[in-house]
């Protein structure tokens, strides 16, 4: 059996919703084993967000815990704690997401716990982050992206802010974690000790900015919404084809030639690099949409294409994944689910040649695996696991 990098490494996940159940996913796609404890009876508040469901299952739930293990605990209960306590001392990586403060009552805080745990290294979530005027303030992917500064960026000039189509900064705080927690464990390798990792959705839409921050800071300029356009190279844009809408992007100024050449635009002086266009773009893009009107997506696509202008078909998720390049990539994967049945996922995109994260089990149900953790590795026995069960414990 090929070896998992993170093989070996335990994570106890005490976090819901998305970005931590995120995190935790990308560390089990990788081999770590992930034990997901969720509030008995309830579980994690995405099991309940629908529809769709498939027999009872929510989708949404279902597309990011997979090669997970569920255990359900009210850890708000001392003899929860204390069978939190035990499996923390089994695990090398402890995530949560709650608001700051909110463990620091269950004495579950990173503080309290790296005493008795001095190599675990904790990963906290949180909206703003652990320090700062504004650690207490709940974190939602829509308030952050507002906050962030992305919706400010995003939508046409003439209309309203919008956010992603995605739980972007979920997702991509999620992704920073897992980075994060994935340093603190190379640097305990040499300093034997764990840490904490602090992680905020605002400072993680932040660093998404990249080159508009660039040029804000440059030029104290605030950037304003442009549609679908680049505030920096053009045309490189959403186009109307005859039948549907479809890509540009022209990167410099050899593919510009390449694009005038293909479709018989004249090379005007005014446009013959991209600063120039860029300056002109109110006047170039009429001039390019005309032109490309009168043919269909798929032939501008084959053709530019093929003379080396990069474009592509605006798609939606049936075209995205019909194409075969998903089925090469692996990023389609198929589990059986222990009560949905087959099930489709999406893929792990990180490829590695020598030591490959891998769909091993499917999404687990809500406290799957609660009395398998009790009793093999806490050796907890039937009659005890069944008294914690009557008292709601578990």
């Amino acid at each position: 059996m090929t070896m998992r990098p993170l093989e070996g490494i335990t994570v106890l996940d005490l976090t819901r919703v998305v970005s931590g159940p995120y995190c935790t996913m990308l560390l089990a796609d990788m081999g770590a084993r992930v034990i997901k404890v969720e509030q008995p009876g309830k579980g994690d508040d995405t099991r309940a967000w629908g529809p769709p469901f498939v027999a009872g299952e929510s989708a949404y739930f279902l597309s990011i815990n997979r090669n997970k293990e569920s255990v359900t605990i009210d850890f708000a209960h001392p003899d929860g704690r204390a069978i939190i306590d035990r499996l923390l001392a089994k695990s090398d990586v402890v995530v949560e997401n709650f608001r700051p403060g909110t463990l620091t009552r269950l004495g579950l805080d990173y503080e309290a716990i790296a005493t008795r745990h001095p190599r675990l290294v904790y990963c906290s979530i949180s909206g703003f982050g652990q320090t700062g005027p504004r650690r207490n303030e709940p974190g939602y992917d829509a308030v952050v992206q507002a906050e962030g500064g992305l919706m400010s960026i995003t939508g046409a000039p003439d209309g309203p802010p919008f956010r992603l189509g995605v739980a972007v900064a979920d997702i991509l705080s999620g992704t920073f974690a897992a980075y994060g927690i994935a340093m603190a464990i190379i640097a305990r390798e040499r300093s034997g000790r764990g840490q904490q990792v602090d992680l905020a959705m605002l400072d993680s839409v932040a660093a998404l900015l990249t080159y508009q921050a660039g040029s804000y800071f440059v030029s104290d300029q605030v950037p304003a919404r442009l549609g679908n356009r680049h505030p920096s190279i053009a045309p490189y844009d959403t186009f109307a084809a005859s039948d549907g809408d479809f890509v540009l992007a022209v990167g410099n100024d050899v593919q510009w030639r390449r694009f005038c050449a293909l479709t018989g635009l004249a090379e005007e002086e005014r446009f013959a690099t991209n600063r120039q266009r860029v300056t002109a773009y109110d006047e170039l893009r009429p001039l390019v949409a005309d032109r490309l009107r009168t043919g269909t997506r798929a032939s501008w696509v084959e053709r530019l294409t093929t003379a080396g202008v990069p474009c592509g078909s605006v798609r939606d998720l049936r075209e995205l994944f019909d194409d075969p390049q998903m089925a090469a990539r692996e990023m389609i994967a198929r589990v059986e689910h222990a009560t949905a049945g087959p099930l489709r996922v999406l893929g792990v995109p990180v490829k590695l040649s020598d030591t490959p994260g891998a769909v091993r089990t499917p999404p687990p149900t809500l406290g799957q695996h609660t009395d398998a953790v009790l009793s093999h590795d806490l050796g907890l026995g039937a009659e005890a696991i069944a008294g914690l069960r009557r008292q709601n414990v578990i």
